[in-house]
């Protein structure tokens, strides 16, 4: 799983007193791998359940029909679903945002892409910042 990707052009990386065009471009990105165990759910009510459980994520409103196996509307269409039931048995993540560079930097950095404000830019921006909050300055 990747998210807030965001390519960094090498201007905006120069330091202090270096010119623009000596700035070395970078991405920034969060990215997660896990490893998973899976288990297939084929029991009619189990597979409600998990249907529920998203569901209620994606219409927290409650605002669909009751699931429950045999009723419509959703009844009839649990034989064609397949659920799995993932066991992480290991993560592996990275997270780079130049926490090496000065606070300035990295907020110099944050608004800029945010400005800029194409495909995930805004969102790494803002995950920028909640990391300036967190880590602060480097510390060697």
């Amino acid at each position: 799983m990747i998210g807030d990707y965001a390519f960094i052009p090498g201007p905006w990386r120069a330091g202090t007193g270096t010119p623009p065009t000596d700035g070395v471009p970078t991405s920034y990105y969060a990215a997660v791998q896990f490893t998973c165990r899976a288990t297939i759910v084929d029991d009619p009510e189990a597979k409600a359940e998990l249907l529920l459980r998203q569901l209620a994520h994606f219409q927290p409103d409650g605002d669909h029909g009751p699931v429950a196996v045999g009723q419509p509307p959703y009844g009839r269409m649990l034989s064609g679903i397949r659920g799995l039931r993932l066991e992480v048995t290991d993560v592996r993540a990275k997270f780079k945002y130049d926490d090496h560079k000065p606070v300035e930097h990295r907020s110099t950095v944050a608004e800029r892409l945010t400005e800029r404000g194409q495909g995930l830019d805004v969102p790494t921006a803002r995950r920028q910042l909640r990391r300036l909050d967190r880590i602060g300055p480097w510390k060697s």
